[in-house]
């Protein structure tokens, strides 16, 4: 089986290509960037471009593609929505048109952020009460609308709060001001659970090797909680003394964009489809600093 992945140059396109290769599976990794060339397969390719996806999708036929690529500067993406819709929505049509013509099942990585974050119950994978709040989570939904309408074999994957190796994140934003700051201000209203790549990869892998297509969630267990309760469970990880001071998102107010109350993600339908669910948060967050 050959693989197609974009975005290797992040997280979450990094720990997949890895995954892979682990597997013993033909994956092919692309990026916009020469220099994120990491892997022994790799085609730059710039997704916005619908020539060049169509070119290099025919000339690498795969079985099935892996988007990863996306644009994840929420507060950035407001002031150049133009640009982020480039990526997300059009270079995702882009991806899953030309990989629909090879006959490529693909799978796209989504997010909670395509849903309007209010209440307190988990968003259910078939939901289409969506209502994006900001930029990114607009142009993430028309990427899921494009996914759609170029092809049936379609997987959609939304995570939240992602954390990985292979770039910036929550994680290592909170170690960082650690070594400047003894106090941090942390917002307690927003709900959810965090996502560590390298756990989410051997899933995406058990996944896209199946025909069980369709719209899931996925996170890595241990329930709902808030970024001040990561915050404080990173520093605990880590061995740090610090205080992590509880505030509100209106107390906080310094998002440009702004972000759902509610990213509680209901993962249910992957263990009805026979897929075993990611570790708990805690034990991710353990392996993820020891690897750091």
């Amino acid at each position: 089986m050959k693989i197609f992945v974009t975005g290797v140059g992040g997280q979450l396109g990094y720990d997949v290509m890895n995954e892979l290769k682990k597997r013993g599976i033909e994956g092919v990794g692309s990026d916009i960037a020469p220099e994120n060339a990491n892997f022994e397969n790799y085609i730059p390719l710039d997704i916005t471009d619908a020539a060049a996806c169509e070119k290099v999708m025919a000339e690498v036929r795969p079985d099935a593609v892996i988007h990863c690529a996306a644009w994840t500067a929420v507060d950035l993406a407001e002031d150049c929505p133009d640009k982020v819709r480039a990526i997300n929505a059009d270079g995702t049509a882009h991806i899953a048109e030309a990989a629909a013509k090879v006959g490529a099942k693909v799978m796209y990585i989504s997010t909670d952020y395509i849903f309007d974050g209010q209440g307190e119950t988990p968003w259910q994978p078939d939901c289409e009460d969506y209502k994006p709040l900001n930029v990114y989570g607009q142009t993430k939904l028309e990427g899921e609308l494009a996914v759609k309408k170029a092809t049936d074999r379609h997987f959609i994957v939304r995570i939240a709060w992602v954390f990985g190796q292979n770039g910036k994140n929550f994680v290592r934003t909170m170690l960082a001001l650690s070594e400047k700051y003894d106090t941090l201000r942390v917002v307690c209203d927003q709900i959810g659970t965090p996502t560590y790549t390298f756990d989410l990869a051997r899933l995406l892998a058990d996944m896209i090797v199946t025909e069980k297509f369709g719209t899931y969630h996925a996170t890595n267990e241990g329930g709902y909680i808030s970024w001040h309760e990561f915050a404080v469970a990173i520093f605990e990880a880590a061995g740090k003394q610090m205080t992590v001071n509880p505030v509100t998102t209106a107390e906080y107010g310094l998002s440009k964009a702004a972000r759902p109350f509610n990213s509680r993600l209901d993962k249910s339908k992957l263990v009805e489809n026979g897929f075993t669910p990611l570790p708990h948060w805690k034990d991710a967050l353990e392996r993820y600093l020891k690897q750091m």
